[in-house]
């Protein structure tokens, strides 16, 4: 269970296919505090650390994982947002992020707005996910607030804090993103559909 409050970055050093899966080497400022078997959200992408050396870490994506997010595309050189798993007792600063990857999304547009940014989503809207005016969404592992939500778009606001310590500052048109719908959102989609 994750917050959506990014920690810190890493950078993509090695990835390895094998058969498949994907073994994913991260430089990070965090590696020492990691250990084995610990979860780690990876642009919203929750995986477990299976090698530890130096300041590199490992990771494994199974097929089901590359299917649902980007890590497909993950380039050696890439710089991803990570978060630990939240700690029983800690403040929930973001909101409940499960880092179970819905589907992803594609930045269709970057405004600049006075200091701060306007991102607008597009995402396929045969999944049956939806957002919530006002309501949460998780952006490669990012907590936000919706705004402009539309059936099959939404639009977030980042402050230069979050630009300047995540992974939005290298967004660009066309950029493929990892979303999270609000857990409260896809339940009350679910009652929804059953009572149709």
């Amino acid at each position: 269970m994750f917050t959506g409050i990014i920690e810190t970055l890493g950078r993509i050093q090695e990835i390895k296919k094998d058969q498949n899966n994907l073994h994913i080497t991260v430089d990070s400022s965090i590696t020492n505090e990691l250990k084995i078997d610990q979860s780690v959200s990876h642009n919203g992408i929750c995986l477990t650390v299976v090698a530890i050396k130096d300041t590199f870490y490992t990771v494994t994506a199974i097929e089901e994982t590359i299917l649902k997010t980007n890590i497909g595309d993950w380039k050696v050189g890439d710089i991803v947002n990570l978060e630990r798993g939240m700690k029983l007792g800690d403040r929930l600063d973001g909101h409940i992020v499960q880092g179970h990857v819905d589907q992803t999304g594609t930045c269709v547009k970057i405004e600049e707005a006075n200091g701060s940014w306007n991102y607008t989503f597009e995402y396929d809207k045969n999944l049956s996910n939806i957002t919530i005016e006002k309501g949460s969404i998780t952006v490669n592992g990012v907590s936000l607030t919706v705004v402009n939500s539309k059936t099959n778009e939404f639009s977030v606001s980042i402050i230069p804090y979050t630009f300047e310590n995540t992974n939005f500052k290298n967004f660009k048109t066309g950029t493929k993103v990892n979303l999270e719908f609000d857990v409260v959102g896809k339940y009350i989609t679910r009652l929804y559909s059953i009572n149709q």
